[in-house]
Parts: structure tokens; sequence; C-alpha cells
């Protein structure tokens, strides 16, 4: 019998494997930090093919190289505390003051039917998710249920994006019809998959209405033959340059340069001059390439042999630094061949530091500078989130904060207008005459006003 293919193994944080550790080199008093390269999450993307669940009986679009790729930036977010802050940050100033059904001009029947959909679909959470999923991953996923008579809409639900997948698309129309929801981190094949009808992404009300056979079309030309889905998706995508399937985040260049890790360290630094009294002079940057290729070379399947390898291998990298100290000795190391094959980087870099640093005063600089960098990314004032470090910063005064905020908050009027379609699409669909659907944001006032803050909203009355 032939020998079974094992699925290619890859580096990724969901896979336990530390992506920054500070160790001891022999024989000296100083430490090594072994960094993972970040920019590395996004390798191959040009390599892709179509994978298939565990039952083998669909097939969907991988999301990265071994479709892990949204909890790896999930993991690379969780682990930094001004990334993090600024991601909920933005979130939070995309919700404003919450998605709100407008109903002064709707009859009291309509009012009353709002009231009861509202009551059993919470925008609250739902439109607070939608806002995260648009934030982290560019794009969001919502599912509408219908009656059983098709007449409807009854329920509203937000599919997290990070557990989405699509299906291949039409290769006739060029359009994905289908959505797959799965707890993609750990799949097996005694987990359940959902599979959605996605809606047109280019025009989803069209589409329901041909669907539902409120309007003609080649596959129903009569209007019969209504068939009996009643469960629909509807892609909210911010659109970008070259996303065909999955788009690819402004933020994504915080981990394809170097401050992301530069900021890590500095904390790690810090860290290792408060315990030990011993600063880090080398750091080691490896490529998950090079961790895929040992585990194939040596047939490694268990997660406790592959740890216990990279131990051996990162023992190794540090005797190789107490050589450094005596002896000109030489790290031989491989080296990865870019996809147009015109550049190659080795997958191991060691690089000396200077460890001479002022006593108590050391990396303050650097630190501001790394978060200024980090929130400059993720387009966030550092005023607003509180995230510049230092004993003597300079602080904008509170009319500077507040045109800061509301300057973020006038930059969400395009992600509203996106995730506003699926409830105009509700409100159209079940004839809710007279509503409208709005997103008030906060504006913070002076205190002539005698108030903290007042909604504005973004409809114009006129």
């Amino acid at each position: 019998m032939p020998k079974k293919k094992t699925a290619p193994y890859f580096y990724s944080p969901s896979n336990a494997l530390d992506i920054l550790s500070i160790h001891d080199v022999p024989m000296s008093n100083v430490r090594a930090a072994i960094v993972t390269k970040t920019e590395s999450v996004f390798r191959e993307t040009n390599t892709i093919s179509c994978l298939k669940t565990p039952k083998g009986d669909i097939a969907y679009v991988p999301w990265g190289a071994d479709d892990e790729l949204p909890y790896k930036l999930i993991n690379l977010i969780e682990e930094d505390e001004t990334l993090s802050t600024c991601q909920i940050f933005n979130a939070e100033v995309c919700y404003g003051s919450g998605l709100k059904y407008c109903t002064e001009g709707a009859s009291l029947v309509v009012k009353n039917e709002v009231d009861d959909f509202l009551m059993d679909n919470p925008m609250p959470d739902y439109f607070l998710g939608v806002c995260q999923d648009l934030k982290y991953f560019n794009f969001s996923i919502s599912v509408i249920i219908l009656n059983e008579d098709g007449d409807k809409i009854v329920e509203l639900h937000r599919k997290p994006a990070c557990y989405c997948r699509f299906c291949p698309a039409d290769k006739k129309t060029g359009k994905i019809t289908k959505v797959i929801f799965a707890p993609f981190r750990s799949l097996t094949a005694n987990d359940s998959v959902e599979v959605i009808d996605l809606l047109d992404p280019r025009s989803p009300w069209k589409d329901l209405q041909q669907r539902m056979g409120l309007r003609a079309s080649k596959a129903n030309p009569d209007k019969g033959n209504i068939p009996k889905v009643r469960k629909f998706a509807i892609l909210s995508r911010f659109p970008g340059v070259d996303s065909m399937y999955y788009p690819i985040p402004h933020y994504a260049a915080l981990f394809k340069g170097h401050w992301y890790n530069i900021k890590r360290l500095i904390g790690e630094a810090k860290m290792s001059k408060l315990k030990n009294a011993a600063p880090i002079k080398y750091v080691i940057e490896v490529s998950p390439r090079y961790w895929d290729n040992l585990f194939a070379s040596r047939h490694t399947v268990s997660q406790e042999e592959r740890q216990k390898l990279i131990n051996e291998k990162k023992q190794e990298m540090l005797q190789f630094l107490t050589s450094v100290e005596n002896t000109g000795s030489v790290l031989f190391t491989p080296k990865s061949i870019s996809l147009d094959g015109k550049g190659e980087s080795p997958d191991i870099t060691v690089t000396s530091i200077d460890s001479k640093t002022k006593e108590g005063g050391d990396w303050e600089s650097d630190i501001a500078e790394a978060v200024n960098m980090v929130c400059f990314t993720m387009r966030v004032h550092s005023n607003l989130v509180g995230s510049v470090p230092g004993k003597a910063q300079t602080n904008n005064s509170g009319s500077d904060k507040r045109e800061l905020y509301t300057i973020a908050q006038a930059l969400q009027k395009p992600y509203h207008d996106i995730l506003f379609l699926v409830h105009q699409i509700i409100i159209k669909f079940n004839k809710w005459n007279g509503v409208h659907v709005d997103c008030p944001f906060i504006q913070l006032t002076t205190l002539d006003e005698h108030s903290d803050a007042k909604e504005v909203s973004t409809e114009n009355k006129n």
C-alpha cells in the first residue's frame, strides 16, 4: 500500500510555538533573543490551491498559504499592548453611538414590527462584532433568515469572519456563490460545517429579489419555481487593490516591516535587564520556513517532538554565540529564494546589538518611537489611547483632542456606508416605509454647552 501523505506543517502562533523567546548565552553575562520573522506570515500568497473539508465533500479557498492567516494576525495583535488597544479603539469609534433604525416617519404598525425585529435581533452585539471584523480583516459576513413564506426577513446574524471561508468562484460568472462557516482553527471530521448561499457581492438586493421570485432572471424567467432556501449570507467588504477572496488589511505593513519586532524586543530587553541585570546582545531571526523544512526532514509529527527539536536547535544557536565570544565561528544557514527567483535571504540571521545603555533611562526614546509608529500605522493618535510612554511627554489640549476624536469618527463614513447596505436590504424587503438606518457619532462638547457629549446624526435633515 502506498504510504499515506500527511499535510505539510506550517509554523504559526496557533501551534503553541514561541515567536519571541529570551535565552542566556552560556559562559557569558549576556542574553540572546530568538525571533520569528513576522513578514513570513504572508508568504506564498501566489501558490495557494483549494482545500477540502475533513469529510472531503466541500472545496474552499484557504485563507493564507496554510489557512491559518486570520489566527496568526489575531495572535500577533493580542501579543502587543499598543496594537490591541488601537484595534479595539478603531472598532469602538466605528460603532459610534450604535446602529439605529429610525422610525419617526413610519406608521404605528411598522414601528411595532421594527421594535419586534430589534428585540429578536439585538443590534449592539451584532454591530460591534461586524465593526471588529471589518477593522481586523477588511470584511464581514452577515446572515439573513426569512420566514417560511419568504416575504419577511425575521433574523439577522453575524458570522465571525475568522471562521468563514469562501468557496471557489463560479468559472462562468466569476462570482463567489457559497460561504462556509466552521471552526477552522482546529477543524475535524466530527465538527459541523455550515454551507450558506452568498448573495451576489456586487448586487445582493437584485440577487435576493431574483431568488425569491420578485424579479425575473435568466434562471427564473417566469418568476416561478421559487427555491426553498431561506438563509442567505451578505458580504460587506472594504474594497482593496488586491483582494480576489480575502483582503490583506493595511496594518499588515507592521509585520512586513520591522517596528513590530523592535517594539517587542525593547520590552523583553527591559525585562531581561530588570530580572537578571543581563543585557540582550544578540538577536537571532528565524524564518518559519526553516522550521517547516526541519520538521519535514525529521518526519516529526507530534507537537512534543517538534517542540523538543526546536529547543535542540535553539541550544545549537546559543552554543554558536558562545563560540563567537572566543573564536571566529561561522553559522551555516539555508537560504530562501523569492518567488521571482531574483533574490534570496537566509533563514537564520544573527545580529549583534550594542548593550551599552544608560542606567535607568535606556530604551525610553526608542519605545516612544516604536509606539508612535504602531499608532501611525493604525491611524490612531497616540494621545487618544494614552499609549505614549515617558515622564515628560507633550500633551494636546482639550480642544485638540476633541478635534482628533471628531476626525477619527468622520473617517468611519465609508465603513458605515458598507455596513448599512445589509440593513437597507432588510428595510426594503420587509416594506418598512418611512424607516431608515443611521449610526450617530458622539461629539465631545465644550464647557459652555453644559454637557460632556452629544449625539450627532449623519442624516441630512434638509
